[in-house]
């Protein structure tokens, strides 16, 4: 069984992060998005993994090349087009061949692992299973109606929903979905929907079951969506005793438990509250971080406030007044303080921006 991630889309509701930064590298506790799908399917022993992307330039081609360092085998697959999720999916037949395929969505991270039913649906005998979630706003969603135990319909975004059942970043199929995507017209919208495709399986008779995830599943298209994903993995942390190492907790510092502390990293004379994440070679000096923060590689932090926020690598963040708070702020950027800040600040940048206050 092989597994395919979708990855070629642009990410315009996280614009302008997404700008410079492919929506399935940013990051979440500082490790990228795409690199949780990578895990979820390596943990259910899928170690050939297809990536759809944009372009061979692209920098997820770049960040993760062959996947050995993630113990997998990557193969790149080019959509020049975003035709549909159904016409990306269709583009990865020649890597899964005859094998059935797991499809995940590259921006969705989930806390149900599906490992069991990851490893069984090759050995079933079903034609396709398809991963769904209760909601609150079902029209916002593909969504399925159940029969007995098996899915009867779906439909794409329905302006007057007959459930609530919506289809997450998880399918789970065999050969025969490329002969239902081969057949399917375009949409409205001139794409090929991939609930169009699994109505098509369900019309002719295949065996179509559903899997309603457990806990807590995140689609971060949107910068609140990309923190509250933090958030909830960061709270996941297992207790850890504070630290209390004397070459990295230095001077009036309190560090809490539930703080990952990188290599070469230092705090100096400040408070950090978990559940925190925080990179290599690091330094925050006379600052506060607060809960659910996550600081990544070679980040500098200087008399400053920060919490609930997500802080790329190679930033630097020095004599801001008032609290950093509910934050996105990517690769490289600055800021710094003048005179005349808010008492708070909420920061959405991209690549390499410098912000002076």
């Amino acid at each position: 069984m092989k597994g395919v991630i979708l990855a070629a889309g642009q990410g315009t509701r996280l614009r302008p992060v997404t700008l410079t930064m492919p929506k399935p590298l940013v990051p979440v506790a500082n490790k990228a998005l795409i690199v949780y799908a990578i895990d979820v399917l390596k943990e259910a022993g899928l170690q050939d993994i297809g990536i759809v992307v944009n372009d061979l330039k692209s920098p997820i081609v770049q960040q993760l090349g062959d996947g050995s360092q993630l113990d997998v085998r990557l193969e790149y697959i080019v959509q020049e087009q975003q035709l549909g999720l159904a016409h990306a999916i269709g583009l990865a037949r020649d890597f899964v061949g005859d094998e059935a395929f797991c499809v995940f969505l590259g921006d969705n991270i989930f806390q149900d692992k599906m490992t069991s039913v990851l490893r069984e649906f090759e050995a079933s005998d079903a034609n396709a299973l398809i991963s769904l979630r209760e909601v609150n706003d079902p029209s916002r969603f593909g969504i399925a109606v159940l029969d007995n135990g098996r899915i009867n319909k779906v439909i794409e975004k329905p302006k007057d929903p007959p459930s609530n059942l919506a289809i997450v970043g998880i399918y789970l199929f065999r050969r025969s979905i490329f002969k239902s995507i081969d057949e399917i017209p375009p949409s409205a919208r001139n794409e090929y929907e991939i609930t169009d495709a699994i109505q098509h399986l369900i019309d002719s008779g295949q065996d179509v079951r559903p899997y309603i995830i457990d806990g807590w599943w995140i689609d971060a298209g949107k910068p609140e969506s990309i923190l509250l994903g933090n958030q909830l993995v960061l709270g996941e942390i297992p207790y850890t005793p504070a630290l209390e190492d004397p070459e990295r907790i230095i001077g009036k510092s309190e560090v809490s438990h539930r703080v990952i502390l990188g290599s070469g990293s230092q705090i100096i004379d400040s408070i950090v509250r978990g559940p925190v994440i925080i990179g290599d070679n690091v330094v925050v000096r006379n600052s506060y971080i607060g809960p659910y923060t996550s600081l990544g590689d070679n980040v500098l932090v200087e008399n400053s406030e920060i919490e609930s926020s997500i802080i790329m690598r190679d930033c630097k963040i020095r004599n801001i007044v008032g609290r950093i708070d509910a934050s996105v702020i990517a690769d490289g950027s600055e800021l710094s303080a003048a005179t005349h800040v808010p008492a708070v600040h909420c920061f959405i940048l991209a690549e390499n921006s410098k912000v002076q206050l």
